[in-house]
């Protein structure tokens, strides 16, 4: 039997009850997005004050009883020059910081684990290239299967599990329609294209459980197709991967599964 919990595995990341900022991060990726949401953050909100200090002072000296005579300079050089150089130069401190994370989100050198992901409707099929080619299916747990304290919509039979602190290549690609593969606190959304593969990575820092969530429109059951990634610690990771050899290598392979359950349920017809 695979092993469904650790001691070491106390953190789970998933959303919370009014929760409005953004989930805490836990790798690298998810950090640099949020670093670049608080300076962006920052820049508009200094740029609102500016705004509305501007209008406040253009209402209270050019009111009609101050300032009866309207004013007949039609140009002015340096305010001109100004709100032209300004808005560029903000601009810049947003698309520079923008561009290097779009860079560092896109792919990593010298993997230490590459998993390939495959969107379905309405499920996620995990494969392991480099272990004996794992393939499985992870599906969603249905309300009336929930144990206590499992999330709905959230939870599945089987999880993708990953190494913590290992830099992860992620292949994202479909067999039906497009999918997105989205897990906030690890910083890594990506979508799965039919006849495409897209690459991107991840690492985590911490063990516990991260929860995402197709975030891509894909038809009725888009809302359950829910992701659940267990990081584990390196040894207990090699663990689940000699077990899950046993268990997943030899059977049927996970993209075949449904096709083979529609036609036996159709026999049975």
């Amino acid at each position: 039997m695979l092993m469904t919990a650790s001691a070491s595995v106390a953190l789970a990341q998933a959303p919370e009850p009014w929760e409005l900022g953004l989930q805490h991060a836990a790798g690298p990726l998810q950090q640099r997005i949020i670093d670049l949401h608080t300076l962006v953050l920052v820049i508009i909100t200094l740029v609102t004050l500016l705004v509305a200090v501007l209008l406040l002072v253009a209402v209270a000296r050019f009111h009609t009883k101050r300032h009866p005579v309207p004013n007949a300079t039609s140009h002015n050089t340096v305010l001109e020059i100004a709100w032209t150089v300004l808005p560029v130069l903000i601009l810049m401190i947003i698309v520079i910081p923008s561009f290097r994370l779009i860079y560092y989100e896109d792919r990593t050198h010298d993997p230490d684990l590459t998993v390939k992901v495959t969107g379905h409707q309405w499920y996620w099929e995990y494969t392991y290239p480099d272990n004996n080619k794992i393939d499985f299916n992870s599906t969603l747990i249905p309300d009336d299967q929930l144990k206590p304290g499992q999330l709905r919509l959230l939870e599945v039979d089987n999880q993708l599990v990953v190494p913590v602190g290992k830099n992860i290549r992620v292949l994202t690609t479909s067999g039906d329609v497009i999918h997105s593969f989205f897990i906030p606190s690890v910083g890594i959304q990506r979508y799965a294209i039919p006849g495409r593969v897209i690459e991107t990575w991840m690492r985590i820092d911490q063990p516990g459980v991260y929860y995402g969530q197709c975030n891509q429109i894909c038809g009725t059951n888009h809302s359950r197709m829910p992701i659940s990634v267990r990081a584990l610690p390196e040894q207990e990771f090699q663990a689940w991967l000699t077990e899950a050899k046993t268990k997943f290598s030899d059977a049927t392979p996970a993209s075949e599964q449904p096709r083979l359950i529609a036609a036996a349920a159709g026999a049975e017809r």
